[in-house]
């Protein structure tokens, strides 16, 4: 049984091990056809191992590699062949790139470039490059070179690899937006716009060494930030119909794995959790949490699907958004969770300033594999849903991790000022706490009463206590004698018109009933009632 490959992203690595492989490789075929193309998917969608790839089929230093796509689909092709091992390679990843600061960052892209000039060591003695370029490697290879060389260093070197090879360069960058997410949350992101737009314009549009440029990354990050002048410049989103096959897996390809692992009964739990991304017309399954799924289930069949990609895809932007969202924001996300569609206008490329207005947030969350499209409307607007179980998951998860924070420290504040017998500053807590949660609920009464038990949790409560004459709802009991406990009587209204008299009605139940005689009878003091209706996300409290 092959080794399912869960975080190899080498694609050597992958054939050595004869670890399970999904043939990616047409993709090679694709990019022939391309001078400067960038390919923007979901994280852990393939694309790192993409790239790894086709630095082993190009790179004129991998020779001894060429065994490595032996028997894949790529090795049928006698034209792509002609190409195999034949160009200079650079090869970088700006994955890591996530500092707090520009200085940082610049420090990282400097290790990154010093690693190209020791994968390159020839040049440093070669006869056909320049003493003066040779003397600006030897800064890269030290860490000293200055901004402004670091801007171009990857137009320099391949103005040198073009010299000693004699052969243009093939230029491979892979996550090429990483570090502009990281300057848009950390305040530096105008630095980065500059440095970053410098290095991608001098290496891939004004470079006579160059032969091909290909970069992934999440997003396509409009051409006015950093692409000015890009001409030659060809990008796929998951709105194209081009490239969708090589980035994650389709229908046909997850069915082979189940049945490759003896997973095949399965199906139809693997897609309700990994399915339901939309590329192109292509239908794609998560391929990580996909092999995950697959690693985790040979080893324990009794293994239920979880979200493997909540810690793996960069969730602290969506966990920000439904921190810090507006109403309308707060509504749309809950219409998404509970299985309802959105149609929005999305923008194909965008810059990272642009995702605090609310329309290009959708735009944002749907290239990032945070929704799918299930109907094109025209004219770049779109119809949107949460694309899996999966997902659903992320959402859901980060909004109650939200509520519960938010609900901690406001339900002390509601608990004083029942003690206090505010009213009107208790409504105005109680509304705003439902207003955050996170659906409808089922409209039912006892749904509200676990509700107000949960809200409640951590103090001593006592619910549907025989008491009186009646059962009351809920008691909050106090450490101390002295000091006031509640009793809290829950209604369910049918209309928003029903909540005040509704409420009256439990403040007479507690009143009728002598729901506080049990209460002082156990020696405590000071007894305090309200009835509290609610209908949807809407509430009041009325004094008993």
């Amino acid at each position: 049984m092959k080794l399912i490959p869960t975080g190899i992203e080498n694609f050597k690595t992958m054939i050595d091990k004869k670890a399970y492989y999904v043939d990616k490789t047409n993709l090679i075929a694709d990019i022939l056809n391309e001078q400067v193309v960038l390919y923007t998917r979901p994280r852990r969608f393939g694309k790192t191992l993409n790239m790894s790839m086709l630095y082993y089929f190009f790179s004129i230093k991998e020779k001894e590699n060429s065994y490595l796509f032996n028997d894949l689909n790529i090795s049928k092709s006698k034209d792509a062949l002609k190409h195999q091992n034949q160009y200079p390679t650079i090869f970088i990843s700006l994955k890591e790139m996530k500092n707090l600061t520009f200085d940082d960052q610049i420090s990282s892209f400097g290790d990154v470039i010093k690693n190209v000039i020791l994968q390159n060591k020839e040049l440093l003695e070669s006869v056909y490059v320049d003493e003066s370029d040779q003397l600006i490697l030897q800064d890269f290879r030290f860490l000293r070179a200055s901004l402004n060389q670091l801007k171009y260093a990857l137009k320099t070197i391949s103005r040198c690899l073009y010299k000693h090879y004699h052969q243009k360069v093939i230029i491979l960058i892979d996550e090429y937006d990483v570090p502009l997410q990281s300057a848009y949350q950390n305040n530096y992101y105008d630095e980065m716009v500059d440095f970053l737009r410098s290095v991608f314009s001098s290496s891939l549009k004004t470079n006579d060494a160059l032969e091909k440029g290909i970069m992934t990354g999440c997003l396509r990050i409009s051409k006015e930030s950093i692409f000015t002048g890009l001409n030659n410049f060809t990008s796929y989103s998951i709105l194209n119909n081009i490239g969708n096959e090589y980035f994650g897996f389709n229908e046909n390809e997850v069915k082979q794995l189940l049945e490759d692992y003896q997973l095949s009964s399965y199906i139809d739990e693997v897609k309700e959790w990994y399915d339901g991304y939309l590329f192109g017309n292509t239908e794609i399954y998560n391929p990580w949490s996909t092999l995950m799924y697959v690693k985790n289930k040979i080893q324990d069949q009794s293994f239920k699907p979880v979200s493997f990609w909540a810690n793996t895809s960069g969730n602290d932007l969506v966990v920000n958004y439904i921190q810090n969202s507006s109403d309308e924001l707060h509504e749309e996300f809950e219409q998404l969770i509970q299985g309802k569609s959105l149609e929005k206008y999305i923008k194909p490329e965008l810059t990272y300033r642009e995702m605090d207005n609310i329309n290009n947030i959708y735009s944002f969350l749907l290239l990032t594999g945070y929704l799918r499209v299930i109907e094109n409307l025209g004219e770049n607007k779109y119809r949107l849903v949460i694309p899996n179980r999966e997902v659903y998951e992320i959402y859901k998860q980060s909004f109650m991790s939200y509520f519960e924070d938010y609900t901690f420290v406001r339900k002390e504040d509601l608990y004083q000022c029942l003690v206090k017998e505010d009213v009107d500053q208790a409504n105005e807590i109680l509304g705003d706490i439902l207003s955050r949660s996170i659906s409808y609920f089922d409209n039912e009464e006892s749904f509200y009463h676990g509700f107000l038990v949960g809200l409640f949790s951590g103090k001593n409560i006592k619910s549907n206590r025989e008491s009186g004459n009646g059962r009351f709802d809920l008691c909050i009991l106090p450490k101390q004698i002295f000091q006031t406990a509640l009793i809290l009587e829950c209604k369910h209204s049918k209309s928003v018109k029903e909540l005040v008299s509704d409420a009256k009605e439990g403040a007479k139940q507690i009143i009728d009933n002598r729901y506080k005689d049990e209460i002082i009878n156990d020696g405590y003091l000071h007894v305090k009632g309200y009835g509290i209706s609610f209908y949807k996300k809407y509430c009041y409290i009325v004094k008993a």
